[in-house]
């Protein structure tokens, strides 16, 4: 086992705390890609996560068991708390049963939030959250509702910081006004540059208003590792990415092939295709933060190995050409939420 670690930090937004460059996304912990592990498995996996340094922890309240298996790390290491900067997000509502969703919603109300504050915070058995996101928009309620209700929850102590994710720029702008926004979460990897485009433009209003940026998926839901050759590698009982349209039947073995490319862009580097991605990715600037989410701890210790991989400008180009070969759009588009637009007041 790895012992203490520090992990090259950078602070979270303007005037943000120093956080690890990057984050430990939790969902594939809690089993969306599969059977989750035994609990005991997974308890020794944040044990290693916490020696090795990586100290960002992203969950979310409808991922699975999350919540709770973070809860009964926190009663076994109380002392830890304090070094953990921990997010997690409210208002996505989809039910699963059987690997198929039965009921999506999305509720973005002040009444749902202060009520999966409180179910969140008792899940975790801790009495504030260092992060609390608003994880998708129901584009019913007005932005500045939500961020009353989040402001009430920052000044009773509840949560340290406000985050938005899969908002727009206009949300995010309208969000900002009533509170300061720490991060943003939001799809970004080299096959998926949406934030980028000039007609989105949340990345150009993150960066305007000092907002970090979170890249949850870096990876490619595992794809942009060079792990997944065929349908075989994502077909376990509880996975669920056979819905993303990157990995669907008719783009799966052009898409292998580019990643094939970068691997061996990736391997003049001596490093692997994983590492190049996330190297890409914090080449993007200071304010990017990549979560991504594993369950092995040594692929872990290879995610923080990004941290030394060196991208040129020239690599830079040659990587969004890669993308720009993907096939597949974002699975999100299809749910209707993603860069989500809220009502006026």
């Amino acid at each position: 086992m790895g012992s203490n670690k520090q992990v090259a930090t950078r602070p979270l937004g303007k005037n943000g705390p120093q956080v690890p460059r990057i984050g430990l996304g939790l969902m594939v912990l809690s089993g969306m890609y599969s059977t989750p592990a035994p609990t005991a498995d997974r308890l020794a996996f944040l044990d290693e996560a916490y020696k090795q340094g990586a100290r960002f922890w992203d969950t979310a309240d409808e991922y699975n068991d999350s919540e709770d298996l973070l809860g009964k790390w926190f009663a076994a290491n109380p002392e830890k708390r304090q070094d953990i900067f921990l997010a997690t997000k409210f208002a996505i509502t989809t039910v699963f049963e059987d690997n198929k969703v039965v009921s999506h919603g999305v509720d973005s109300t002040p009444e749902y939030c202060r009520k999966a504050i409180e179910e969140s915070l008792k899940r975790l058995g801790v009495d504030f959250v260092d992060l609390y996101y608003i994880h998708r928009l129901d584009k019913v309620t007005p932005i500045e509702k939500t961020m009353e209700a989040m402001v009430e929850l920052k000044n009773a102590g509840k949560i340290k910081r406000v985050g938005m994710s899969e908002c727009s720029a206009d949300s995010l702008r309208r969000a900002y006004a009533v509170h300061p926004i720490t991060a943003v979460q939001i799809e970004y990897s080299p096959f998926c540059r949406d934030i980028e485009s000039p007609k989105i433009k949340l990345l150009e209003t993150a960066r305007e208003l000092g907002v970090a940026v979170v890249c949850y998926s870096p990876l490619g839901n595992g794809i942009l590792t060079g792990t997944i050759r065929s349908k075989e590698d994502f077909s376990k009982p509880g996975d669920l990415r056979f819905i993303l349209p990157q990995l669907k039947e008719e783009n799966l073995a052009h898409n292998v092939a580019v990643v094939d490319r970068l691997a061996e862009m990736a391997e003049k580097k001596k490093a692997t295709p994983a590492q190049l991605v996330l190297a890409w990715l914090l080449s993007q600037g200071d304010d990017v933060f990549p979560i991504p989410g594993t369950t092995k701890a040594h692929r872990l210790q290879e995610n923080l190995g990004s941290l030394t991989v060196p991208v040129s400008s020239e690599d830079d180009k040659a990587i969004r050409e890669l993308g720009d070969n993907i096939k597949g759009g974002r699975f999100q588009e299809a749910t209707g939420h993603a860069f989500a637009d809220t009502p006026p007041l």
